[in-house]
């Protein structure tokens, strides 16, 4: 069993930057692999990014491709979320997950284990 728990969420500017990070607690954090996903009032919970145990493969919507970091540090048990050049149409509740199954994917039924979630609201 893993317990997730988010931070970092907040009101940010239309095209300013937030960082995100998850800290677990429990079994080793490098063993799980990392997701996070988001979900906005009245839509479904979406994927945003994964990366790999070991943090060497990463992969992301392509809706945020080329505006958001995913990162991770095994030594100090933490996941990030660096976002950058932010819009309106990224607020929501950003949730970090880890999953169990081997290798990597973006299928959130894959992912056991959630975080309480984090508010990111982007004002224009």
């Amino acid at each position: 069993q893993v317990q997730l728990v988010e931070s970092g969420g907040g009101l940010v500017q239309a095209g300013g930057s937030q960082r995100l990070s998850c800290a677990p607690s429990g079994r080793s954090f490098s063993t799980y692999c990392m997701g996070w996903f988001r979900q906005a009032p009245g839509k479904e919970r979406e994927f945003v990014a994964v990366i790999s145990r070991s943090g060497s493969t990463k992969y992301y919507a392509d809706s945020v491709k080329g505006r958001f970091t995913i990162s991770r540090d095994n030594a100090k048990d933490t996941l990030y979320l660096q976002m950058s050049n932010l819009r309106p149409e990224d607020t929501a509740v950003y949730y970090c997950a880890a999953s169990s199954s081997p290798g990597i994917s973006d299928d959130i039924k894959k992912y056991a284990y959630w975080g309480q979630g984090t508010q990111v609201t982007v004002s224009s």
